[in-house]
């Protein structure tokens, strides 16, 4: 249903708010470079400091925005069974054609918790849910086993896979059969994802260069596997920069530097420091230049 390269899309901010218009922007040129979806309001949306009325605002724009002209996948996700519940019949009712659900972070649960919150929020909205898989964020993984369960519910159609453990697309697809929609979460091993199974990638990186990412994922789509093999090596440097600190700030960075967001983040997160601007203004100059 969802494949190709698939942007986690920044929130921008103008002087503490959000600001729409730039937001507006950012969708338009992704539809102009050939991005293959949009993920609203997820981690590198800075989802844990928009209040529940920003986060809605930001999923109802990007949906009228997108205007069907590429698929919207509503970040939905909380620690909280009853806020993400909130978040995914929102999306629902604003339209938004599937909702990414991140495993409850902070808490804990087990793989019984993993499975009865995710059940609940699939059966809360007759939507599309990915299941977000991050354990390095969330503090827990969950097992293949517990997301072949899930994978029964006629709601739950995929994975955005962020383990970093290449073994896992094989053994999900094993697990919860081949039509599971399996996406990484890592720029950096993307396509070799894609080798074990995958289909696409959520990624950071395509804030940043939307038309490479996609180039990429279309070359390995259709086969031209040196292709997307080169197009990877030139994109390196921006794997590697994008989490020199703490994201999205030094994506936000970037794009300041293309004129198409100011690099303004919340608090906990500050602005990128100056080594990491150093790092990143190579990077985009490998890219770009």
């Amino acid at each position: 249903m969802f494949s190709g390269s698939i942007v986690a899309l920044v929130t921008p901010f103008r002087n503490g708010e959000i600001d729409e218009g730039a937001l507006r922007d950012l969708i338009d040129w992704h539809v102009s470079a050939g991005t293959h979806g949009i993920v609203p309001v997820g981690t590198t949306g800075e989802s844990p400091t928009l209040s529940h009325e920003e986060h809605e605002r930001v999923v109802r724009v990007v949906v009228e925005q997108a205007k069907g002209r590429l698929p919207v996948i509503a970040g939905a996700g909380s620690n909280s069974t009853t806020e993400a519940i909130r978040f995914v019949r929102h999306a629902k009712a604003v339209g938004a054609d599937a909702t990414l659900v991140v495993t409850p972070y902070y808490n804990k649960p087990t793989q019984e918790g993993l499975f009865r919150h995710f059940e609940a929020v699939a059966e809360a909205a007759d939507l599309p849910l990915i299941i977000y898989n991050i354990p390095p964020r969330s503090v827990v993984d969950m097992t293949p086993e517990t997301m072949a369960r899930l994978a029964k519910l006629p709601n739950v159609i995929g994975v955005k896979d962020a383990t970093q453990d290449l073994m896992r697309p094989l053994v999900q697809a094993a697990l919860c059969g081949p039509e599971f929609c399996q996406l990484s979460g890592e720029d950096g091993t993307a396509l070799a994802f894609n080798a074990q199974g995958g289909v696409g990638c959520i990624s950071v990186v395509a804030n940043i260069a939307p038309k490479l990412c996609a180039e990429m994922q279309n070359a390995w789509r259709d086969g031209r596997i040196a292709e997307a093999q080169a197009i990877n090596r030139k994109l390196l440097p921006l794997h590697q920069a994008c989490f020199c600190e703490a994201s999205p700030a030094p994506t936000k960075y970037a794009l300041s530097r293309l004129g198409r967001c100011a690099d303004e983040v919340r608090l906990p997160l500050v602005p990128l420091s100056a080594a990491g601007r150093r790092i990143m203004d190579e990077a985009l100059a490998a890219a770009f230049g």
